[in-house]
């Protein structure tokens, strides 16, 4: 009996509730995707201008190669040489590292609006209601009421 008395209690207190409006909820969410490729390129790289100048008791005196170039002058019994370099731009393969950045962005949204009824109820309808709200009230009170009966006649 006891559970019996503790279920029906149960049941009559989830079976009337209101109906709540649910909560605004907003989530973002961030992602971030990072690639890093890379690739050969070809830089150009400039030498300097550089001029050297040597005297010696010799006659001949040859120097050249693909950077620089060499004049020997010989007046009276000294040798003139002097070296100087082209100005070339020299090619160079190197690697260029490419970082390629996206970022997506996930926003996910959910509101809940209040709509008004149009049209108001009619006479008849809010009737209708007020007394299906009354026979509720009743049949709780007519419920405990035989429980109540029907416990008390138990007893001895």
């Amino acid at each position: 009996m006891k559970r019996l008395f503790l279920l029906i209690f149960i049941c009559v207190l989830s079976s009337c509730g209101t109906a709540g409006n649910l909560a605004q909820s907003d989530s973002t969410r961030i992602e971030v995707r990072t690639e890093t490729v890379f690739q050969k390129d070809t830089v150009f790289i400039e030498l300097p201008v550089i001029v050297e100048k040597i005297q010696t008791l010799d006659t001949v005196s040859v120097l050249e190669n693909k950077y620089a170039k060499s004049e020997v002058l010989v007046s009276g019994r000294t040798l003139s040489h002097s070296l100087e370099t082209k100005p070339v731009k020299e090619p160079v393969t190197v690697e260029k590292q490419i970082v390629y950045r996206d970022s997506l962005v996930y926003v996910d949204r959910i509101l809940t609006k209040t709509v008004e009824v149009e049209k108001k109820l009619s006479k008849w309808a809010q009737f209708k209601m007020k007394t299906g709200g009354i026979a509720l009230i009743m049949i709780a009170f007519a419920i405990i009421y035989f429980m109540f009966n029907f416990f008390n006649l138990k007893r001895p």
